[in-house]
């Protein structure tokens, strides 16, 4: 086999990796997942790439116990990036799916 022709399959597969994760980067900023705590008191609606779009305090939790409200509050982030995280994982492996990269390896790139 030509070692000239591998290389340039292999640089041709770099490129097509980075723009399948730079694709896949500009979606998940457009993308949103929805965490809450207290059984939907605390709601945050955050983007692929962790950003908090919005915030939501049910009225009826303004007077309880400030600290009550913190905790529901990084509960309900927290649930956020947890599916962040996962939409992030799903959108990441259909950028390097069908270019012939070990699965352990796609995380390598984004």
């Amino acid at each position: 086999m030509n070692i000239q022709a591998l290389m340039q399959q292999a640089q041709a597969m770099q490129k097509q990796v980075e723009q399948n994760v730079e694709s896949a980067k500009k979606s998940l900023a457009n993308k949103e997942v929805h965490g809450e705590a207290g059984n939907g008191l605390v709601k945050v609606t955050m983007t692929g790439r962790h950003v908090i779009k919005r915030l939501s305090i049910d009225p009826s939790l303004m007077s309880d116990d400030p600290e009550m409200i913190e905790d529901l509050v990084a509960a309900a982030v927290n649930d956020a990036v947890r599916q962040a995280d996962a939409l992030h994982e799903e959108v990441m492996a259909g950028a390097t799916t069908g270019i012939g990269i070990p699965k352990g390896m796609q995380g390598l790139f984004g």
